[in-house]
């Protein structure tokens, strides 16, 4: 196939597509942060932090404001010490936190559910919230002025249809959307457009493909419990519900954000479609975050077949490629940010950055560190063949500097023709390579299947592997 570049059209800015959900944590050693810095992942998104229950140490209210029944404007009432330190480690290595203000996932809540009820006082809890966005951007508590911007209220609430499915959320819809409009209105109060305020943190929209020309989608109708599943429309009726309830409460939103674990082609139409709906809510210029996401695996309905092929893929670079078209694919929509799930080590079935023996990169650590050389570019190039088939691609440049990452998330050998300049180097990403120089023509090669190729004259030597 041919991929054209025109490095005179800009078409924009290249974004954020290589955050990530939770930090390399390994107990309370942080030798592995500087693997963040190192491939410039721009914010860490802090939810299930340090495993069940935050760990009992990091982010969850519960964690920072141990009694609910204490006095939340005395300082002693809070434990801010391991969050601290996690957020000093973030910052230390360049990543901005997006701070999720509410609980971890509870996954056993079928056995008895703990810290995952609507809170006992509304007011109480924004209050709570208040003081802990004051520790970290305005000082208080001998706190901080790190200015921390995106704050996003609870996590997929709409888990479930109700307390037997849901381990999020012990409470109704309606709760939530009050919990939300009650925290929303207190802290735009307190902080107005100093910070970004969101949420819910969706599961998604994958019942949309269950009966895909009812929700305007050209593509075949799934039948599968994953799509068509009660739990799966009430995602839908969640969001809808959530949006007319805060249009007509006047209830202030800065940013939604939602979760994917379906196949590239599947996530943008999402977007695509989420897009839509806020439109016709009113919501124009909303912006919208992808901060959890996965594609290594797309069938979910099956738990065991999902970890057995998970589990398989993760060191492989059909793993880096698939990740690599996530974030090329999605820099072509209206999403902002992305936050891939997640960046621990070995500690659920999608942590896919590093090998929890070796403690090493696995190869998709480095389709993050390769889009992170077009992010430093900024402005995106036009690239006609940047989703063909099994094929995507993204050009960025600032000057004479140039970058272009190309992915093929096929099952075979692609012939691939560029305009591209000869004297550009090539990285690529296989099962012999891990983003390592090679001596192919950047005018004209053979992609191999599941694999990634950064073109480029951003650098200079073949140190990116090491």
């Amino acid at each position: 196939m041919n991929i054209h570049i025109d490095f005179q059209k800009k078409k924009g800015k290249i974004k954020p597509m290589h955050g990530v959900g939770q930090a390399p944590i390994i107990g309370l050693n942080d030798e592995m942060f500087h693997y963040l810095a190192d491939a410039g992942i721009p914010y860490s998104r802090l939810h299930d932090v340090g495993g069940a229950f935050g760990g009992n140490l990091f982010v969850d209210i519960p964690n920072i404001f141990r009694n609910f029944d204490a006095d939340e404007k005395d300082a002693s009432s809070y434990d801010f010490e391991f969050t601290d330190w996690l957020i000093a480690r973030l910052y230390e290595n360049n990543c901005t936190p997006v701070f999720r203000l509410g609980v971890t996932i509870e996954n056993f809540h079928n056995v008895k559910a703990y810290r995952i009820f609507p809170p006992n006082d509304y007011d109480k809890w924004s209050s709570i919230c208040e003081h802990i966005i004051k520790h970290y951007n305005e000082g208080w508590a001998n706190g901080f002025y790190y200015g921390i911007k995106y704050w996003e209220i609870w996590n997929e609430p709409d888990n479930g249809r109700d307390n037997t499915e849901n381990q999020m959320w012990h409470g109704t819809s309606e709760e939530y959307y009050k919990l939300y409009e009650v925290t929303a209105k207190h802290l735009k109060k307190q902080f107005g457009d100093t910070i970004m305020i969101g949420g819910y943190a969706s599961c998604g929209f994958r019942h949309i493909f269950s009966n895909p020309e009812k929700f305007g989608l050209s593509c075949n109708k799934s039948d599968d419990a994953l799509y068509a599943g009660a739990r799966s429309a009430h995602f839908i009726d969640f969001f809808e519900g959530f949006f007319e309830y805060i249009k007509s409460h006047g209830v202030p939103i800065d940013f939604f954000s939602w979760h994917s674990y379906l196949s590239t082609e599947k996530t943008v139409m999402a977007a695509n479609y989420l897009d839509k709906r806020l439109k016709e809510f009113g919501f124009c210029t909303l912006e919208t975050h992808l901060n959890e996401w996965n594609n290594v695996c797309e069938d979910r309905s099956d738990p065991l077949a999902m970890h057995d092929i998970a589990r398989a893929e993760l060191g492989t670079s059909l793993a880096a490629a698939k990740s690599a078209s996530m974030m090329c694919a999605m820099q072509n929509t209206k999403t902002q940010i992305l936050c891939y799930y997640d960046a621990r080590i070995g500690i659920s079935d999608y942590a896919g950055m590093f090998n929890p023996i070796t403690r090493k990169p696995f190869a998709l650590y480095y389709a993050f560190k390769a889009f992170n050389e077009l992010y430093k570019l900024g402005n995106q190039a036009e690239c006609s063949g940047f989703a063909e088939g099994d094929i995507y691609s993204l050009a960025a440049y600032s000057g004479d500097k140039k970058a272009v990452l190309i992915t093929n998330i096929s099952n075979q050998d692609i012939h691939i023709k560029t305009n591209l300049d000869p004297e550009l180097m090539v990285y690529v990403i296989d099962e012999l390579h891990m983003l390592e120089k090679i001596d192919v023509d950047p005018l004209d090669f053979v992609a191999s299947s599941g694999s990634v190729y950064l073109i480029c004259n951003t650098l200079n030597d073949n140190v990116l592997s090491k």
